[in-house]
């Protein structure tokens, strides 16, 4: 008798059981497209952020660089003779780049703190070449010059700007950022941030090889190749490898093994960054909180340091989806259980002399308000199915347009800044200066959305049902007897 009253009053009552229905949906159409659009800038703040530490790190330890004093900028000797004039030379100064230099065996402390499940170090360089025609004389940097912006992309820093004192030249200034990477674990690192698109990684037997992997713009630039070699101070490295970028920028110009690094640097046993894959992502913070308490004087820099670092379209954007988005929804919903929960009472009055006459056929309140209430819940999971359909939509309609937002990345503290957050993410070449990353948003739906929208759609018919069936809980016998007078 309950389901056949049901599917009857449904059928008569149509176009008020499709209103009803059509506020449940369009309120969880808005969720869904709200929760699926904040997933989608979720995974586009993780893209971005990945680009700048590499694949399966959750932190680094680095140590805040000193700030650099006058007799700390590089100097370049030619003591070139009369007769050599005519002679082109050229001079490496090889620089560890944005923090100090920590010993290789806190790569084995922070190894072994609670929570972290592997670690690796990696020695950040910056190289600086002077090419040309000198007299006697020797090269002195600017301090007052910020230099200009060497073309080539990834990885590109600022060619210092100076002179020949006691001499006259023509030369040219080359700056390039190298990283040294631990190549017994390929797996963590800023190398994992790109892919090798030509040629192959290291081998992990190759911790002293004098071999390199290059990033594909620097290659392009300065037209290396596969089984080419790139010389840094008078080491030939053999071109085994092209990595190109997933996103945004490359870690470095070049890599090359991590012993190699030291030996060019001078830096035996040296590392500049630690990065650290957690055991549980879950306690991130944790094991932060661990790392600072047990190895003092380093900094811990997370993926949500950085996440605050990251502004632009991007940021506003995942901003207004999380703060203005989640409240209209909100709104939206709340008006519309308030609207079904009113139409559905409404239309309980409207049918008070039918429940009166149940009633008076001896009909209980507690079977005309279940009467009510299973109307009012079917109305609701009529209106689910519409707003998932609904919100479905406008999730694949924003796929398919895929807005693009740009994610301007602050700069991440290197040079003698050190330590704020962001200091220490990314090693090489990333702390000097903002970039801006152009990322297209997508709105991927997840099944525990589609959960949640069902348990609204059930949730509304509730509220509808729970207003209707207060309002049949107090008709009476008599009151049927009033309408037909």
């Amino acid at each position: 008798m309950f389901f056949t009253y049901l599917r009857r009053e449904l059928r008569r009552r149509r176009k008020a059981a499709l209103v009803v229905a059509s506020g449940l949906a369009l309120g969880i159409a808005l969720v869904i497209v709200v929760s699926s659009v904040s997933s989608g800038m979720e995974k586009a703040q993780g893209k971005v952020l990945q680009s700048l530490y590499g694949l399966g790190t959750d932190m680094t330890v680095t140590k805040a660089a000193a700030a650099q004093g006058t007799g700390d900028r590089p100097r370049f000797n030619f003591d070139a003779k009369d007769s050599d004039s005519d002679k082109e030379q050229s001079s490496d100064r090889v620089m560890v780049q944005g923090f100090q230099t920590l010993a290789s065996s806190t790569v084995s402390k922070v190894d072994a703190q609670k929570g972290v499940a592997d670690s690796v170090g990696g020695l950040s360089l910056q190289v600086i070449r002077i090419n040309g025609q000198f007299t006697r004389g020797q090269f002195k940097q600017d301090p007052n010059s910020g230099g200009g912006s060497r073309q080539g992309g990834p990885g590109a820093q600022q060619s210092p700007q100076g002179r020949v004192e006691g001499g006259g030249a023509n030369f040219d200034v080359n700056n390039y950022s190298v990283y040294g990477t631990d190549v017994t674990k390929p797996s963590l690192g800023p190398l994992t941030s790109s892919k090798i698109t030509s040629g192959r990684t290291f081998k992990t037997s190759e911790t002293n090889a004098e071999v390199v992997v290059a990033d594909k713009s620097y290659a392009k630039e300065k037209k290396l190749k596969l089984g080419g070699t790139v010389t840094i101070k008078s080491v030939k490295y053999k071109v085994i490898g092209i990595a190109t970028p997933d996103s945004g920028d490359a870690a470095a110009n070049l890599y090359i093994p991590l012993q190699q690094a030291q030996t060019l640097s001078d830096s035996k046993n040296k590392v500049t960054t630690i990065y650290v894959k957690a055991s549980d992502s879950q306690q991130i913070a944790g094991v932060k909180s661990t790392i600072q308490k047990n190895i003092s004087g380093t900094t811990v820099t997370t993926s949500a340091d950085l996440a605050d670092t990251v502004s632009g379209s991007l940021s506003t954007a995942s901003d207004l989806a999380s703060s203005v988005g989640k409240w209209l929804s909100i709104a939206v919903l709340v008006a519309a259980f308030l609207v079904a929960g009113l139409l559905t009472s409404s239309a309980v009055s409207r049918r008070v002399r039918e429940f009166g006459t149940l009633k008076a056929l001896g009909w209980k309140s507690s079977r005309v308000t279940r009467q009510v209430v299973g109307e009012a819940i079917v109305n609701g999971l009529v209106g689910g199915a519409l707003g998932i359909a609904l919100g479905l939509a406008g999730a694949y309609v924003v796929t398919e347009i895929s807005p693009n937002l740009q994610a301007q990345l602050g700069n991440t503290g290197g040079g003698g800044q050190g330590g704020g957050p962001g200091g220490g993410f990314g090693g090489p070449a990333r702390q000097t200066a903002s970039k801006a990353l152009d990322v297209a948003l997508t709105a991927p739906v997840s099944v525990d959305t589609i959960v949640i929208a069902v348990v609204l759609a059930v949730a509304g018919g509730l509220i509808a049902g729970a207003f209707g069936g207060w309002r049949a809980s107090r008709l009476r016998p008599a009151d049927a007897l009033r309408r037909v007078e």
